[in-house]
């Protein structure tokens, strides 16, 4: 990664999602407003004719300037700079729906905006929402995007997705499998890297000690056995190891009680043991107004925590919350790991 001077903003990429959906508008209306020009310095990685739609849907009319790559950008200039690849023509695009076409290109955008931070043009990427099953139908066959970063990054070891709320982030031992495999998958090694994982994340993101709550896997935390052990031979020597080390975790925590415990404050992080244990508290938290990260990887990636909304493409009414705490997150901690 380049390396930045003290005090000196990130250089974020912003994809503007897929073209089908809200990421334009939303992407349009958050930068026109400048709310994020003391945090970072963001490049729309793009294509202009998006970027104009974007500005039609969300009623704004902001200077923006066209250059062919991020190293000709002039950060001086006042206007949005925007890296004009000429790939994607909206008007061949229906709106409102999934599009193959659409999937490849926001893969294809994606891919572009990698092999820019892995160059150094670029210190971390965050995009408006796109859709998996159209990206995954347009010839990027990955499980979810977060692989597809993995794999395009060439990385290797323990990564994860943790989805960040107001009040608490969460993290995985495993993901998107079956709950089946799931469960024969919760293991020390993917606890122990997941709690790191955690650990290091919630640093990047300004926690100097952060509090993190193991979840359970089996109800009551396996009351003492009754209803499985896993808590007593996998959890509880995991977590006890990893507070020998210094982290600050606690657990096994049932899970009816660890994420109430979080809404109140106790923790920062949550780390659960499969996909839904988290996914449905957080989601009846406000999950729609949250920020997914793919941590771990070389490169910093954000996006918001909601979908591309195509019940509401073309109105003016999208929201902008979760993309602005997106690109806060991804500035964020892209300046902590120049430090």
């Amino acid at each position: 990664m380049p390396s930045m001077q003290m005090g000196q903003r990130p250089v974020i990429g912003l994809m503007l999602g897929d073209v089908t959906g809200i990421g334009p508008e939303i992407s349009a209306r958050l930068l026109a407003g400048g709310a994020l020009n003391e945090v970072a310095r963001i490049a729309v990685i793009g294509d202009a004719r998006v970027f104009e739609l974007g500005c039609a849907d969300a009623g704004v009319k902001p200077l923006w300037r066209k250059y062919e790559n991020v190293a000709a950008i002039d950060w001086s200039r006042p206007e949005i700079p925007l890296v004009d690849l000429g790939n994607i023509d909206p008007a061949t695009i229906k709106r409102g729906e999934m599009s193959a076409e659409s999937g490849r290109l926001c893969g294809a955008t994606l891919k572009h905006m990698i092999d820019l931070a892995l160059a150094g043009e670029i210190e971390g990427i965050s995009f408006a929402p796109l859709n998996k099953g159209a990206l995954h139908k347009g010839g990027w066959k990955y499980p979810d995007e977060h692989q597809m970063f993995a794999a395009l990054t060439q990385h290797e070891g323990f990564f994860g997705e943790m989805n960040v709320i107001k009040e608490f982030a969460t993290f995985r031992a495993t993901s998107h499998v079956s709950l089946r495999e799931a469960v024969n998958l919760v293991s020390p090694q993917r606890i122990t890297a997941a709690v790191r994982l955690a650990d290091a994340t919630l640093k990047a993101n300004g926690i100097a000690n952060p509090r993190i709550g193991v979840a359970a896997l089996n109800p009551h935390s396996g009351e003492g056995g009754l209803f499985g052990d896993e808590e007593i031979t996998i959890i509880r020597p995991t977590v006890d190891k990893l507070k020998g080390e210094g982290i600050n975790c606690m657990g096994p925590i049932s899970s009816d009680v660890i994420f109430l415990k979080a809404l109140k404050g106790e923790y920062d992080g949550v780390v659960m043991m499969y996909h839904d244990q988290g996914q449905i508290a957080t989601k009846l938290l406000g999950f729609n107004k949250g920020v997914t990260v793919t941590a771990g990887l070389k490169t910093v990636f954000t996006t918001p925590a909601h979908g591309t909304a195509y019940d509401i493409v073309g109105q003016g009414k999208a929201d902008t919350g979760a993309l602005e705490h997106a690109l806060r997150i991804a500035a964020r901690m892209a300046s902590a790991r120049a430090k």
